[in-house]
């Protein structure tokens, strides 16, 4: 992380997974949509909700409840897919995660954003790209592009591909 990148502070869009804090960088974030019709896709792993379309493309959503191993819970009217744009050999996908409620931007001085612990943490290290803090919470930052594995950006691709040659080349 150079210190360039932090000068003026860093924003984040922020959201809830079963009532914690996380975040995306927010220059990762295309943008967030209410919960909209997700057509299942058989034989793919369980936190592979579907695909959706996006103004006529194929957009692959992941549920990141299932993918962190949290229990899951009925949808609200707070539910959200968060549309991110995720970096993997070279390439970049553009993929829906699902999350319990987007709560907003959030900027965080370079003095709020911390390295997260080495110990402790539940969730595998790569996932967290640094830990948010302000005097009343921590916010888990995400990095999008470890939180997508390259399986998942592979099953993504795979997933586009598929799309692009049933319908042909039409745009």
């Amino acid at each position: 992380m150079s210190e360039n990148n932090q000068n003026a502070g860093s924003q984040y869009l922020t959201f809830i997974l079963d009532s914690k804090l996380f975040a995306f960088d927010v220059l990762k974030t295309r943008e967030v949509l209410s919960l909209i019709p997700i057509t299942p896709i058989p034989g793919t792993p369980s936190y592979m909700t579907g695909v959706l379309n996006l103004r006529g493309s194929v957009v692959p959503v992941m549920d990141l409840r299932r993918k962190f191993g949290i229990a899951e819970s009925p949808y609200t009217e707070n539910t959200s897919i968060i549309i991110v744009e995720a970096a993997a050999a070279g390439e970049t996908l553009i993929v829906g995660a699902l999350v319990d409620a987007v709560k907003g931007v959030r900027v965080f001085e370079p003095n709020q954003i911390e390295p997260p612990p080495k110990v402790g943490m539940k969730l595998n290290l790569d996932l967290i790209h640094a830990i948010g803090k302000t005097d009343k919470d921590f916010t888990l930052i995400l990095n999008v592009d470890k939180v997508l594995s390259d399986d998942d950006l592979s099953l993504a691709k795979d997933l586009l591909s598929a799309d692009l040659e049933s319908t042909g080349p039409e745009s």
